[in-house]
């Protein structure tokens, strides 16, 4: 691996584990598998656990500097946010550690390392099938999972379909949020929680839905959270489309 090792664990890793997870980062591209295009995402066995390791894609040469003087990685920022969302109780796969690898004026590579976590299915599926069994039930209580966000002033910036993980959990369902990189930690006014739920869906009986469980959760105006949520829909799938196009005309 280029560069040199910075590693940070978790207080309750064991050194037998610290030593194990450090060998596998070094060798990580020697594992098979992966899912990913730009950040490679492996499920990996150790001593009985089943870890997920994301591995993000090297920053171009500008971010390079930013990284290693200004910012602080994805990895880092991953591993802390998901230290600060377990302690708010807020559901995510435990994190374990995280690695970076940088030259004397340059970031290279990170690494974040989480506890894996099998989940029943995914906010995305809510998208693409509307016969799940309870399907309104599940997308009412995800719904007041984003309400109980916001009251703690968690601004998931990444609030997209494939980063929610749901579990059933008895007649209820847990969530965990996962891609943690980009988060903000404040006081959330009504027009920035209602544009929080933009990136999630393309289908008005949703947001029809959502609009409908969220006044219930903030005893507010349904037609007024319903307008601006869909409105914040159209906006940001106006936007994906546009830059999509772009890219095609220019980069083919």
């Amino acid at each position: 691996m280029e560069g040199t090792e910075f590693k940070y664990f978790n207080i309750d890793v064991s050194e037998k584990d610290k030593e194990s997870i450090t060998n596998t980062i070094r060798d990580f591209d020697s594992y098979r598998g992966g899912v990913g295009k730009r950040n490679i995402i492996k499920v990996i066995e150790l001593n009985g656990n089943q870890l997920n390791i994301k591995s993000f894609k090297r920053p171009h040469f500008v971010n390079q500097i930013v990284y290693k003087f200004f910012r602080k990685s994805k990895a880092q920022r991953s591993f802390e946010f998901a230290i600060k969302l377990t302690d708010l109780g807020v559901g995510t796969p435990k994190p374990i550690a995280y690695f970076e690898y940088t030259t004397l004026f340059f970031f290279k590579k990170s690494f974040y390392v989480s506890v894996h976590l099998d989940c029943d299915l995914t906010y995305r599926e809510l998208t693409k099938d509307f016969n799940i069994p309870d399907y309104d039930n599940i997308l009412r209580a995800f719904t007041r999972f984003t309400f109980q966000l916001h009251e703690k002033g968690i601004l998931f910036l990444d609030h997209s379909p494939g980063n929610t993980l749901i579990k059933k959990n008895g007649k209820a369902y847990d969530f965990y949020l996962v891609d943690l990189n980009r988060m903000r930690f404040k006081p959330l006014d009504f027009e920035t929680r209602i544009k929080n739920f933009s990136k999630l869906t393309i289908h008005k009986s949703m947001v029809e839905v959502m609009s409908d469980e969220y006044a219930k959760s903030t005893e507010g105006d349904y037609n007024k959270i319903f307008e601006l949520m869909w409105k914040e829909t159209e906006s940001f799938q106006e936007k994906f489309h546009r830059k999509k196009r772009l890219k095609k005309k220019f980069l083919g």
